[in-house]
């Protein structure tokens, strides 16, 4: 069900990945048709635009803050807070500095 993570293992899952200048970078860890859970690191400035998703969407802010969009509403999350975007509402996230989250979607 893992992958690209070490099992039995003490992780900081912000540690996992690396920020790159001027990019979004993903990192998989689960993708099956019940579940899908992702790291990712943005550059300041970076975003992924507006998109909706066929499941719930829980992000969870690992380091920094990372602004986040979802329908008419508009969230700024520092390190430590979560917030769940419903299925088929269109969200967005940008950088307004380097952060890191945790993306976890359930189908």
């Amino acid at each position: 069900m893992y992958k690209n993570i070490d099992k039995q293992t003490k992780l900081q899952l912000k540690d996992l990945v690396e920020y790159q200048e001027h990019q979004v970078v993903s990192k998989t860890l689960v993708q099956n048709d019940a579940l899908s859970m992702t790291l990712f690191s943005f550059d300041k400035d970076e975003e992924i635009s507006t998109h909706a998703s066929g499941g719930d969407a829980m992000v969870t802010v690992l380091e920094g803050t990372g602004k986040f969009t979802a329908g008419e509403d508009v969230f700024l999350l520092k390190e430590g807070e979560t917030l769940i975007m419903p299925k088929d509402i269109p969200h967005a996230v940008y950088g307004q500095e380097r952060f890191k989250m945790q993306l976890t979607v359930s189908f």
